[in-house]
């Protein structure tokens, strides 16, 4: 069969990014055996730039930025976009009205992965940007799904563990416990589920091993990636 070519943003983080390769390459090997792999163009930025204009709300320039960088996979010869950046997908509008090929928005796909389990409201955890800026529970509304984020010392601290920590490669067992402790009081406070809403968070997190029923926003993202590279999906 010929595959279609996966189109990846990425960079935002490396760590993140190479989550997003190595669970797309062993869903191909999986389904299909023997030693395939996976058709991907992967872009990765420097970070550091796109840090610098998130901190400045420079967003609409990031907008601009990300999606010449789809045009060029697109020029590249990818049959679908991705944005391997949970947070960054605030400014998928201009990335995805900048190329002709399919955008793989990961806020519908975990909203379809909610609603098939049953999940009506689930607690956030992600960059201070996404729990913030509404453009995430606003999609979601969109799907029927209110989304809970933790109180503003929360934020805080899931926020510093995502850019401090997980971003840099450390894994810090006290950090652990403290996401678990929010998962535990959204769950007294009526959240029926948690979203990882950072790609990095799967680093951290087990989604099978938490007071509340886990969604992996990346895992989710992937294996739709991989459905429309296999031709499961338009």
């Amino acid at each position: 069969m010929e595959m279609r070519k996966i189109g990846l943003i990425g960079g935002m983080s490396f760590e993140g990014s190479a989550v997003y390769y190595r669970q797309i390459n062993d869903a191909v090997r999986r389904q299909l055996g023997d030693l395939h792999s996976a058709e991907v163009l992967l872009y990765s930025v420097d970070f550091q730039k796109i840090v610098d204009m998130q901190k400045a709300g420079q967003w609409d320039e990031a907008g601009r930025y990300l999606a010449d960088v789809g045009r060029k996979l697109e020029g590249a010869g990818v049959d679908c976009i991705l944005i391997c950046a949970v947070t960054m997908h605030l400014v998928a509008e201009p990335v995805e009205a900048a190329v002709k090929v399919p955008f793989i928005h990961i806020v519908d796909e975990t909203a379809s992965t909610l609603k098939a389990a049953g999940c009506r409201r689930p607690l956030l955890l992600a960059t201070r940007y996404t729990m913030e800026n509404g453009f995430y529970p606003a999609r979601m509304k969109r799907h029927g799904i209110d989304v809970l984020v933790p109180d503003a010392d929360g934020r805080t601290l899931t926020h510093n563990i995502i850019f401090d920590e997980l971003c840099a490669g450390k894994i810090v067992e006290a950090s652990r416990e403290a996401l678990i402790a929010l998962i535990e009081k959204a769950k007294a406070e009526g959240a029926d589920s948690v979203i990882f809403g950072c790609t990095e968070i799967c680093l951290i997190l087990e989604a099978d091993k938490l007071p509340l029923p886990g969604f992996d926003s990346t895992a989710i993202h992937t294996q739709a990636a991989v459905k429309f590279a296999l031709g499961e999906a338009q």
